[in-house]
């Protein structure tokens, strides 16, 4: 039985997660949602009762998922210039992979519908970025600007060179756009 529900709060998520990015907030009904997700109407709201509990619950979720994505093999750089490459690298495949959660991330960033409790949530998911961006300052390695400065010029950064892969030729060699979008984002930020 709770292999039934999961099933379907899963399927419920990933028809509004496509229908989301494909129609935005106002061009998608529930209605739309249900259909995609081969559920009832009624089931949809047993989840979530509202279409705005439904796009909170599913940008944590993404939210969560890019976290864990950027964090990931981080223990086995030694350097703070090394962990922003891997942060960086892992960010710009990650959006690579999943071209639809990177672009409702992107669209929904600043929605209105996103209340501050989940991006306050959310944020929680991210210390290990914060803590990361202020050792660098305090080290002296990076330029002392705002670590949410900082963070927000590293996913925009981010968002240019997954757009960049996605729309180029595919002869390009994307370990090389990653670097190249790294080392501008380096020398931004780097002291020396």
């Amino acid at each position: 039985m709770k292999e039934q529900v999961k099933d379907k709060k899963t399927a419920i998520m990933g028809a509004a997660l496509k229908l989301f990015t494909e129609r935005g907030f106002h061009g998608t009904s529930t209605a739309q949602i249900s259909k995609d997700a081969g559920v009832a109407t009624g089931t949809l709201f047993n989840y979530f009762p509202t279409k705005e509990d439904l796009i909170n619950s599913l940008y944590f979720e993404v939210k969560g998922e890019l976290s864990q994505a950027m964090g990931k093999d981080l223990e086995a750089e030694s350097t703070f210039q090394d962990k922003l490459r891997k942060i960086w690298s892992n960010l710009v495949r990650w959006g690579v992979d999943n071209q639809e959660e990177f672009l409702f991330v992107g669209q929904f960033c600043s929605s209105p519908y996103i209340t501050k409790f989940t991006r306050d949530e959310v944020m929680k998911e991210y210390v290990f970025l914060h803590k990361l961006v202020d050792e660098g300052i305090n080290a002296g390695e990076i330029r002392d600007f705002s670590a949410d400065l900082v963070i927000a010029m590293f996913y925009q950064g981010s968002r240019t060179v997954v757009n960049f892969i996605l729309d180029s030729d595919s002869s390009l060699d994307e370990n090389k756009i990653i670097e190249d979008g790294f080392q501008i984002i380096w020398r931004g930020l780097a002291k020396n």
